[in-house]
């Protein structure tokens, strides 16, 4: 019962903090991009098109914030030990200070439970309880949700 409590707390002070978050952005624009696979042509995919959505609204004169959501077997993505994109995931971290990333606690959690050690997740990432709650908080906050 102390675990569910806590659980729910958890969640419930994430969603109010990232829905100030979420609310507050300044941007022209805001888009996050979802990636529950690991399948390293989706992870590019998802790195590309915040790439180019990022140009084109600067193209423009605009800002956008891009929030890449990993959970499930897309947080692949965000190990460092089993990337396929970490050079990748280094440069946007260098060059795209509008691209942020959320790795998924109860995925991390499963994942610690399978491999008997936490899995070492990109410094660039933030840690948030669940990535579909992390999801919906945007969406509900007027960003734009896209499973590329």
């Amino acid at each position: 019962m102390k675990r569910f409590i806590a659980m729910v707390l958890a969640i419930t002070f994430t969603f109010w903090g990232l829905a100030a978050i979420a609310q507050d952005s300044l941007a022209d624009h805001k888009l996050a991009l979802q990636i529950s696979d690991n399948n390293p042509q989706k992870m590019n995919t998802v790195l590309n098109v915040a790439a180019n959505v990022t140009r084109h609204y600067e193209s423009q004169g605009k800002t956008v914030d891009i929030r890449i959501v990993a959970f499930n077997a897309g947080l692949h993505m965000l190990r460092e030990d089993t990337s396929p994109v970490l050079g990748r995931l280094k440069s946007f971290g260098d060059s795209m200070p509008n691209v942020t990333f959320a790795a998924c606690g109860n995925t991390i959690s499963g994942m610690t439970k399978k491999e008997g050690k936490e899995p070492p997740i990109v410094t660039i990432a933030e840690h948030v309880p669940a990535g579909v709650v992390d999801l919906m908080t945007l969406n509900e906050a007027g960003w734009t949700v896209i499973h590329p």
